[in-house]
Parts: structure tokens; sequence; C-alpha cells
């Protein structure tokens, strides 16, 4: 993991306002929407997995209220001024992939998975009825939770995750240069959310059904922990729902073997939990395994 010590500059600090301009599906449960506006006009894109925050209005609110990014360009400052807003006027944050940046037309793509049943959050609710003109804030992207993927460190790439981490690996694939290999595993609910890439590199790709499996129950993690891996050093990429996250993570590293630094993982989301709720024992332990990562790197 990359330690970011050094503060950017006030003129870096990347607070926006982004405006819609396009929205397209792309499966019954995956909109992308497309974001251009003035703002986007230093976007900078550093690479594939480059994370967002976005920020959605609260009821009544055509754009989210947001602090001004400041003199002195400190991110926890700005941080904390968003904390002070009052609650019912304080929007809701979420964390997004940039699926595609098109510098030519100043334009960015961020595909939104679309949850099913009453209790869907913030975000799914604004995807659902997005159109041209809609606007939302945006912090990002940023060195100071910015990740690089190593591209060609190894002799392979696993990645693994649900349909929350299609996104980031889309991007990952698509960056691979001509000869990398990659073996992919993605769950989703039926074969009407499989999604093609674009790749220069050799991929093998396996699509997991949770609406073929028993009860529904998530596939994912049986399906890596049966899997025999091609030989040689591999770097493994794993998204998607914490727990399931957690597990991959443990199989790879107690079980196969793997260098606990050559595992990246990341929880985008908790069953039945949301991001506005508090973190859990868990989530904390999460928090240790990548401090003490950070610590041997």
């Amino acid at each position: 993991m990359t330690r970011h010590t050094d503060t950017p500059a006030a003129a870096s600090l990347p607070v926006r306002v982004v405006e819609v301009s396009a929205v397209r599906r792309l499966s019954p449960h995956m909109v992308r929407v497309t974001f251009g506006g003035r703002a986007l006009a230093d976007f900078t894109y550093d690479g594939p997995d480059q994370q967002v925050k976005l920020y959605f209005p609260r009821p009544g609110q055509t754009t989210p209220v947001l602090p001004e990014p400041g003199a002195d360009g400190d991110p926890m400052r700005w941080y904390g001024a968003f904390q002070a807003i009052p609650e019912d006027e304080r929007p809701w944050m979420r964390s997004y992939t940039v699926r595609a940046h098109d510098p030519a037309s100043g334009t960015i793509d961020i595909d939104f998975v679309l949850h099913e049943g009453e209790g869907h959050g913030p975000a799914t609710r604004w995807a659902r009825s997005a159109r041209s003109g809609d606007v939302l804030g945006m912090f990002g992207p940023s060195a100071y939770f910015a990740e690089p993927v190593p591209l060609g460190t190894a002799d392979w790439m696993l990645l693994a995750g649900d349909e929350s981490a299609l996104p980031a690996i889309g991007t990952i694939v698509e960056a691979l240069p001509a000869g990398a290999r990659a073996v992919v595993y993605v769950e989703v609910w039926d074969a009407a959310e499989e999604q093609r890439f674009d790749s220069a590199g050799e991929l093998t790709v396996h699509w997991l059904h949770r609406a073929a499996s028993a009860a529904g129950a998530p596939p994912l993690v049986d399906a890596v922990r049966a899997a025999v891996f091609p030989p040689g050093s591999v770097f493994a990429w794993l998204g998607g729902e914490a727990g399931a996250v957690r597990a991959l993570r443990r199989h790879l590293v107690g079980e196969r073997g793997l260098d606990r630094r050559s595992v990246h993982f990341t929880g985008y989301w908790r069953r039945s939990l949301t991001q506005d709720d508090a973190p859990t024992e868990t989530d904390l332990a999460e928090a240790r395994e990548r401090l003490a990562d950070q610590d041997t790197a």
C-alpha cells in the first residue's frame, strides 16, 4: 500500500460540483452516468481503480451543500467542516470508481449498481431517476485515498468481486498490457448482468450467478476456494461485500500462502448496513489489517 505523507497544495484540493450529461442503462441492475462540466477541466486520471467520493443532495435540495475548499488545502479541515453541516442538510457521501475518463470531452463515467427492495440507499434512489442537468458533489481523485494497482509485477493477476466491484475490475483489465494474464471471478445475479471486457491482456473470466446457487447464496468465495490456480507468482485484487472480501483474503493468505502485501482488498459494502452506519468491530479489524500492511510495505 502506498503511503502519502505530503500535503497537496490548496489549489489541488479536488472538491467540485459535477453535472450529469448522459445516462445509459447497462443491464437490469447497472446504470452508467456520464458527468461533465467546467469543474472537470483539470480532472486527472492516473490509472485503474481510481475512486472518488460523491455527495448526494438531501430531499428538497438540487445542489448538495458543501464547504469551500479553503486556502490551506487541508482535506481534514475540509472534512471537519463537512461533518459540521447539520445532519438534515449534510449530503450523503458514497465512494465510487471512475469507470472511464475522456479528456477530449472533459467527461467521466461512473457506474451505479441499482439495488432492489425498499431498503436501498440514497445513491440507488438518485441513480434510478438521474437525468441530464442533475448535479452531485465530488471529492477526488486524491492521493489521500489512492492506492495504485501494480500491473505486471506478478506472473498473473487474480481479480475477484461482486457487481459492486465490476467498475474497478473493468478499469484494471482494460489497463493490462499485451501478454499480461488475469483470472477473473465476478459474482452477479444472472447472465443479464454480465459485461464485456476489452483488454490487451489474456483473460479468463468466470461469471458466477447468485440466482442459480442454492437459495441465492453468494457463490464467489466457494468458487475461488475451489479454483486451481495457474503456476507462478500472483497479485490478487478483491472487492465487494466486506464479509466475502475478508473471507477471500484470509483464504489466500492463510490457506494459499500468498504474501499479504500481494493481496489488495476493499469492502465496498456491508450486509444489512450502509456507509452512514457506525463501523463494526469487524470493520475496525479490517482497518487494523490495512495498517499492518502499511507497516510492512
